[in-house]
């Protein structure tokens, strides 16, 4: 096995230990994700939208 694969593979493993150990914190830190990607694409859609209007 190479390096990448295992370093793959173990990260899933942290994912899913702390899905399982904390899904609070774990649910908690999906929503924050997903707000900030929501948030940022606002953003962008913002600033497109005020390039081609002025």
């Amino acid at each position: 096995m190479n390096a990448k694969k295992i370093a793959g593979l173990v990260g899933i493993a942290l994912v899913l230990f702390f899905v399982i150990a904390q899904p609070a914190n774990a649910a908690n830190l999906v929503g924050n994700i997903v707000g900030f990607l929501r948030e940022s694409a606002e953003a962008v859609i913002t600033f497109v939208s005020n390039v081609f209007t002025s």
